[in-house]
């Protein structure tokens, strides 16, 4: 087993009221040249869990940080207009934080966070901030939530 540092926290960029299913997921995935879905958990917006990598094999999800994290993705993060926006629903949610409390007890010193919060930190005081973001993704803070 590889060593586990991370859980990060992503969205799919999907508006409200689209869905993207897990096929499509992988196939926009495959197209980028990844192997295949590069999170290791895609949550559906009725909260059913697709377990989309192993978490043996490393992920494709967050530059820099794939070798040790875990990536788990949301569908949804924008609004019908698409604007980001914590778009979860409450089956997403409760599932979320269930795997994350599973994740958690496998991998105790990993730390919980959003992709977002792993951006550089350009002014380099020590913390990313809003201003830093690359992407708003997940549309939440995951660090106080979860």
């Amino acid at each position: 087993m590889r060593r586990i540092d991370h859980i990060v926290v992503h969205c799919s960029a999907t508006r409200e009221g689209q869905h993207l299913p897990p096929e499509i997921l992988d196939w926009m995935h495959r197209a980028r040249g990844f192997s295949g879905t590069g999170y290791h958990y895609y949550i559906r917006r009725s909260g059913a869990v697709h377990n989309a990598r192993p978490i043996a094999q490393i992920g494709a999800h967050t530059r820099g940080y794939n070798h040790h994290s875990i990536g788990i993705c949301y569908e949804g993060g924008l609004d019908a207009r698409g604007n980001p926006t914590d778009t979860r629903t409450p089956e997403q949610r409760a599932v979320l934080r269930l795997l994350v409390e599973q994740l958690k007890r496998k991998f105790p010193a990993a730390r919980v966070c959003g992709h977002r919060d792993l951006s550089p930190d350009t002014d380099g005081d020590g913390v990313v901030e809003p201003h830093e973001w690359l992407k708003q993704c997940p549309c939440f803070e995951v660090e106080t939530e979860l």
